[in-house]
């Protein structure tokens, strides 16, 4: 089922009114039964996403799982995203990777991220997201509201890009999902036991002391707090809240 771009807005304020307070699995019904197979999963298969994913594995799984291989994340989140996919029977986990002329425009020597960090996620991150989302009418995001800042008011459900947006898990916290883990065994990803509670590429990505913030390991040292896929494209456009994909 395909939706005018002009009314996706009051299609996500409606939507939102309606799963505010929902459980995750209503919110993943709604979207799978609103856009089927207009609707993808985008997916860092980073410190929590296996809850996400295998929420979505029950009812759907087959449901096209965008994953941003930059070419400088971790080794271990690789191994994790092919053990994961294959634990939970995901069939269509689609590895998105950065055009190599945009590479060789950009960031030749792979060294951008020392200079300018918003540019290298731009090039890893935003374009091929943008490329791949194309096809949809509709994503999913791991995003929460207890990861702080402006997430604190992040939605269930927005429109972002001519898109509709669903959070499932904003309303959860920690306890909610270390619960689910546990309750269904599903694996951690191995760097959250080196103190690593939010993993992105390995140059910009630290571990936490204890009490800091979820993300204070994210571009440690610099204002910079989002990659740039949950921020407004155009020129002079309001920001929309983000957070961990």
């Amino acid at each position: 089922m395909a939706f005018d771009q002009l009314d996706r807005p009051d299609l996500a304020l409606r939507l939102d009114a309606e799963l505010r307070h929902a459980h995750p699995v209503t919110v993943l019904e709604s979207a799978i039964e609103t856009f089927g197979d207009r609707l993808a999963l985008v997916s860092s298969f980073g410190a929590e996403s296996a809850v996400l994913l295998h929420l979505a594995a029950q009812l759907k799984p087959d449901i096209p799982v965008l994953f941003l291989d930059t070419g400088m994340l971790f080794g271990q989140t690789l191994d994790y995203r092919r053990n994961l996919a294959a634990k939970l029977c995901l069939t269509d986990v689609r590895d998105l990777r950065p055009a190599f002329q945009d590479l060789a425009t950009a960031d030749p020597e792979a060294k951008l991220w020392k200079t300018d960090t918003d540019a290298c996620c731009h090039v890893r991150k935003v374009l091929p997201l943008d490329r791949a989302i194309e096809g949809f009418d509709a994503w999913l995001t791991g995003r929460k509201r207890f990861h702080g800042g402006d997430r604190m008011s992040l939605p269930v459900v927005e429109q972002a890009e001519g898109k509709v947006k669903f959070n499932p898990l904003a309303n959860w916290g920690k306890e909610e999902l270390d619960a689910y883990m546990a309750a269904h065994d599903l694996p951690a990803h191995p760097l959250v036991a080196q103190g690593f509670p939010s993993i992105g590429c390995w140059p910009c990505t630290k571990p936490v002391e204890e009490g800091q913030d979820v993300r204070a390991g994210r571009w440690a040292g610099s204002e910079k707090t989002e990659c740039g896929i949950h921020t407004a494209r155009a020129p002079g456009a309001v920001s929309n809240v983000g957070g961990d994909i």
